[in-house]
């Protein structure tokens, strides 16, 4: 094929899936909330909030345990069904050592039954029923993930396009002539189950947009966002909050789509771009087929295994970037559609973990660089208690890196093929590993130079200690010649003794705290002395500058 678009008819999106998965760095609780966890404090927050802390989709009772959930726990390697599931719930378990829980802490708000987007000014909006809004907390990580699951039915592919171009977009990256926010959709609504607005988008709110990042050099995200996060609030926001977040990355959110369509096979090279590359192509712009995402689309982003492009099928395409999973087939397929066997039963269970696990690993890599980039620009070398905060955040970090690594840090997550294939393409184009290298050897470093910074200091200690050593070994040896015999305070009245021995120990003290204060030229006066090139006037001259005078003539 070549890499011009032909004309093609339009076919409609029967099925239309698609998740956020919104990765942001939460800050350190504040001295009053530092007793709890980020999520216990949220929970205990609840009361003021709609978000509800949930298990898992695992319950208790066996009826309500679907297949489509056996079908994703039995996926996933044993580690990694820990990390998700944590570990069994056996009564045989050892007593000393208990079944752990799942590292990872979900809330949910189901107070919002839809999502109304008006994609451009004038045109009818695009109602999206609400799956899942959820949001992911992790065990020894200062990060959440917001999910949010929406689907729809009969949309013209067009749509779906333009949608999955604007859709996802936490602040406007500019504004249209009219004030109307860049690439962003033109109104989005969260809607209750009756149909009432909860909140909507601000991005034409220019001034507010400009202010903030005046103000703060950080961008203001859209207030149907804010809305949905709170408790959470914008680290920089005057809005007072105790849970404060600031974004990881770029303003375009992860995102995966799931498009049921009428016969795939009519879709041209052209489209199926367009499909896989959705939210970097504008809709309107002509196809830029010199850029090489679009020269070396099918070798870099699809994934075939189930596409055999034949009437008997399966038709089923999956093309991922890294920053989205875009997997789209045969609306006609029960081998597609089915809920609870077929690709959008996975794409919702396996496919998602895996989107969710590769994120979280770029997101908690980057966030562990951030830390050490602030840690380093708050240090000031003439300031003891910024080099002891600088040392505690770097070693605090170190060790909760250790703890990732072990904990959340996977290459292999499942057996079957495919699902293993995609994890390695969407962590392949994330560069996870390249980023674990180069923040393993950024906290290596930091965590050597305060090795190295605490042998220098015990060093100098070791150097006082000999000088100390020395000079007592001078005193003991003289003393000891002479039996301790030289005057004698064992006569006299207890007053008498008591005095001499006060003085005594203040001379003591005085004469080691001048050599403790004199140490290191002390020290370059002894190893001048077992130097054989220098004279012993220069020996002396040494030891005279150790004294604190200078040399003589």
């Amino acid at each position: 094929m070549n890499a011009t678009e032909s004309p093609a008819a339009q076919p409609c999106v029967r099925l239309f899936h698609a998740s956020l998965v919104w990765p942001l760095q939460l800050q350190a609780l504040t001295a009053q909330a530092k007793e709890g966890r980020h999520w216990e404090v949220f929970e205990n927050l609840g009361e003021s909030h709609p978000w509800q802390r949930i298990d898992d989709e695992f319950t208790d009772d066996p009826s309500q345990f679907a297949e489509r959930h056996y079908r994703e726990f039995v996926s996933f390697l044993p580690y990694v069904q820990r990390f998700l599931y944590g570990e069994g719930r056996s009564r045989n378990t050892a007593p000393d050592d208990p079944p752990g829980g799942s590292p990872m802490h979900v809330f949910r708000r189901k107070d919002i039954a839809a999502l109304r987007l008006t994609l451009r000014p004038g045109q009818a909006p695009v109602l999206l029923d609400i799956a899942h809004l959820d949001l992911y907390f992790f065990h020894d990580l200062d990060l959440v993930q917001l999910n949010i699951e929406v689907r729809a039915t009969n949309l013209a592919l067009d749509t779906v396009r333009d949608l999955l171009f604007r859709f996802g977009r936490a602040y406007p990256s500019g504004w249209e002539e009219n004030g109307e926010g860049l690439h962003n959709v033109h109104l989005a609504e969260w809607l209750d189950a009756t149909g009432q607005v909860i909140a909507r988008s601000d991005t034409a709110r220019r001034e507010k947009y400009l202010g903030y990042v005046c103000e703060h050099r950080s961008p203001c995200i859209s207030e149907h966002w804010a809305s949905l996060l709170r408790p959470l609030v914008l680290a920089h926001s005057d809005e007072p909050g105790e849970l404060r977040y600031r974004l990881i990355e770029y303003q375009r959110m992860p995102a995966m789509a799931f498009l049921a369509i009428d016969n795939p096979r009519q879709l041209d090279r052209g489209q199926w771009v367009r499909l896989g590359l959705a939210t970097m192509l504008h809709p309107d712009e002509a196809l830029p087929v010199n850029e090489p995402a679009v020269q070396e689309f099918e070798s870099r982003f699809c994934q075939d295994r189930f596409w055999t492009d034949s009437e008997r099928g399966p038709n089923t395409r999956f093309i991922c970037t890294g920053n989205t999973l875009t997997v789209v087939g045969d609306a006609a397929s029960a081998f597609f559609t089915d809920k609870e066997r077929g690709v959008l039963a996975q794409f919702r269970h396996q496919y998602f973990l895996v989107f969710l696990i590769a994120h979280l690993h770029r997101a908690s890599l980057l966030v562990f660089s951030e830390i050490l980039v602030d840690a380093v620009n708050d240090l000031d070398i003439r300031d003891d208690d910024s080099v002891r905060r600088f040392k505690r955040r770097i070693r605090a970090n170190f060790e909760t890196f250790l703890r990732f690594t072990h904990r959340y840090w996977f290459h292999e997550l499942s057996e079957r093929p495919h699902i293993q294939a995609i994890y390695r393409l969407c962590a392949g184009h994330l560069h996870n590993d390249a980023v674990y290298e180069e923040v393993r050897d950024e906290i290596r470093e930091m965590s050597n130079y305060l090795d190295s910074d605490s042998q220098r200091r015990q060093s100098n200690t070791v150097v006082r200690l000999t000088v100390i050593t020395i000079l007592g070994l001078i005193a003991t040896v003289t003393t000891g010649y002479f039996g301790m015999n030289i005057i004698a305070f064992g006569e006299g009245s207890m007053l008498a003794r008591s005095l001499h021995g006060l003085l005594a120990a203040l001379v003591f003290v005085v004469l080691i705290l001048f050599a403790v204060a004199r140490s290191k030229p002390l020290s370059d006066f002894l190893e001048a002395l077992s130097d054989e090139r220098l004279s012993l006037r220069q020996k002396f001259g040494r030891l005279w500058g150790a004294l604190g005078k200078q040399s003589p003539p």
